[in-house]
C-alpha cells in the first residue's frame, strides 16, 4: 500500500513534503490537451520513466490554423509494405518492415485493427520482428519465422512459414477460429492461438504493438476492436482496438488538477448511484480496500462520505501492460474483485457510491505511469484515454 491517500475529490492526502512537488497546471483548452500530454510524458521520462514517446509525437498534427488537433484514428489506405520505414525504438526498420508486412495481411483479409495488435505481439514476442530460420536449440529445431511456427505442428513447410505474408496468413486464420477473440486479454488471444510455453509472456508487448500500428496507419489503435475500417474513432463505451475501454458512463464534473483544485490527481465522472465501474484494460488488482479516516481515526466505507472525510472509500488501482495503473474510487460497496486478482478489460469492479471523501456519487478515476500510486506517476486520464482510443469526453 502507498503511504499516499486520495481523497474522493481526488486531492491527495499526502505530507506536505509529498505535496509541494505535486505539479498544479492550470486546465488547458480541448484542443491543447495532447500536446500537454505528450510535454508531461517528456518530463516524466527525464525522471526515469519507461514511457514511448514515439508515437505521441509522430501522430501530432497541425490544423490549417496551426493549432494542434488529437491524434487520428487511421486513414483507410493500405499499407504498403514494400515502402520505407522507419525504426520504432528498439526495432530497426527491416523489423518495423515485418510489422507492416503482418499488417497488410490483416488489412487484405479485413481483420479488425483489434488483430493488427495481437499479431504483432505476438512476432515481436515470439521473433523480435525477424524473420528467423534454423536456430537449432535456440529455436526449438524447426520453430521458423515471424511468428516460430513449426512445420512438424502442421503450420505448412519451411519455405511457407518464412514467408511473412503466409506466416501471418496462418496467424490470423487461427485467430478467426477463436470465439470473441476481440474482446480477449490481448495474452489470452495469443496464447490460444500459439499454445506457447511462456503463455502470460504476450502481455508486455502491447504498448508498444500498438504504438507501431498507430504509427503505420495513423492512429488504427484508437478505432473499435471490432472493426475492420479505419478513420472513425472509437464511440463511447466500446472497447478500443489497443484494448481500452471508458469504466463508467457520465459526463466529466470535475478535470485533472484546475486552478481551483491543483491536487486533484484525476477526474471526477457524474454516474447515477450503482451505475457499473469496469476495468479499462485487462490486467492485475494490486488494491481492493477502504482508506476513508474521520479526524484520524478509522471511517467505514459502508456508508456515505463527506467533505470532512479523508480517504477514496472503497476503491481499485490496477496495473496494466506498459505499467500503466487506474485507479477508481468511491465505490457504493465493496469492490467485486481482490488484490491479485487478473481482471480482463470491461470486467465488473464494483458499483458507483458515495464512500470516502465525497459529496455525491461519482467515480473518481485515474491514469499513472510506470504504476507509480503517487501524485508523480499521476497524468490527465482525458489525454491518456483519448490515447487509447477510449475517450472520456
Amino acid at each position: 500500500m502507498s503511504a499516499s491517500f486520495v481523497n474522493s475529490s481526488g486531492e491527495d492526502e499526502t505530507t506536505t513534503k509529498e505535496r509541494s512537488a505535486d505539479p498544479k497546471p492550470p486546465r488547458i483548452p480541448k484542443k491543447l490537451r495532447p500536446l500537454m500530454w505528450t510535454l508531461t510524458v517528456l518530463s516524466v521520462c527525464c525522471l526515469g520513466a519507461v514511457f514511448s514517446v514515439v508515437q505521441l509525437l509522430s501522430e501530432q498534427s497541425n490544423g490549417e490554423d496551426g493549432s494542434v488537433t488529437l491524434a487520428g484514428c487511421g486513414t483507410n489506405s493500405t499499407v504498403d509494405p514494400n515502402a520505407e520505414f522507419p525504426a520504432i525504438d528498439p526495432y530497426s526498420s527491416e523489423q518495423i518492415k515485418n510489422a507492416a508486412i503482418i499488417i497488410s495481411v490483416g488489412q487484405d483479409l479485413e481483420i479488425p485493427a483489434r488483430g493488427w495488435i495481437i499479431a504483432v505481439a505476438t512476432a515481436m514476442q515470439e521473433s523480435r520482428l525477424t524473420n528467423l530460420g534454423h536456430l537449432g536449440d535456440q529455436n526449438d529445431h524447426d520453430s521458423l519465422g515471424l511468428f516460430q511456427q513449426r512445420p512438424s505442428s502442421g503450420w505448412g513447410t519451411p519455405e511457407q512459414v518464412t514467408d511473412p505474408v503466409y506466416s501471418s496468413t496462418k496467424f490470423y486464420e487461427k485467430l478467426q477460429t477463436i470465439d470473441n477473440w476481440e474482446t480477449l486479454p490481448l495474452t489470452v488471444a495469443a496464447q490460444r492461438v500459439q499454445i506457447s510455453a511462456f503463455p502470460d509472456a504476450y502481455a508486455k508487448h502491447e504498448p508498444k504493438a500498438t504504438e507501431i500500428v498507430n504509427t503505420l496507419t495513423g492512429g488504427g489503435g484508437r478505432v473499435a476492436a471490432v472493426d475492420t475500417q479505419l478513420g472513425n474513432c472509437n464511440p463511447s463505451g466500446e472497447l478500443s482496438a489497443s484494448g481500452w475501454m471508458i469504466p463508467v458512463e457520465g459526463p466529466l464534473n470535475s478535470g485533472f488538477r484546475t486552478s481551483e483544485r491543483p491536487t486533484h490527481n484525476g477526474v471526477d465522472i457524474g454516474a447515477p448511484r450503482d451505475a457499473p465501474i469496469v476495468a479499462a484494460a485487462a490486467g492485475t488488482v494490486i488494491t481492493s480496500e477502504c482508506n476513508a479516516s474521520l479526524y484520524g481515526a478509522p471511517y467505514s466505507c459502508n456508508q456515505d462520505g463527506s467533505p470532512e472525510v479523508a480517504g477514496c472509500g472503497w476503491y481499485v488501482n490496477i496495473v496494466h501492460a506498459g505499467d500503466y495503473l487506474t485507479r477508481y474510487c468511491h465505490m457504493g460497496d465493496a469492490p467485486l474483485v481482490k488484490e491479485g486478482d487478473v481482471v480482463q478489460a470491461g470486467q465488473l469492479l464494483g458499483y458507483v457510491g458515495s464512500s470516502g471523501r465525497s459529496s455525491g456519487p461519482h467515480l473518481h478515476f485515474e491514469t499513472h505511469l510506470n504504476a507509480d500510486r503517487s501524485p508523480a506517476g499521476a497524468v490527465d486520464p482525458v489525454d491518456f484515454m483519448n490515447q487509447m482510443g477510449a475517450p472520456l469526453d
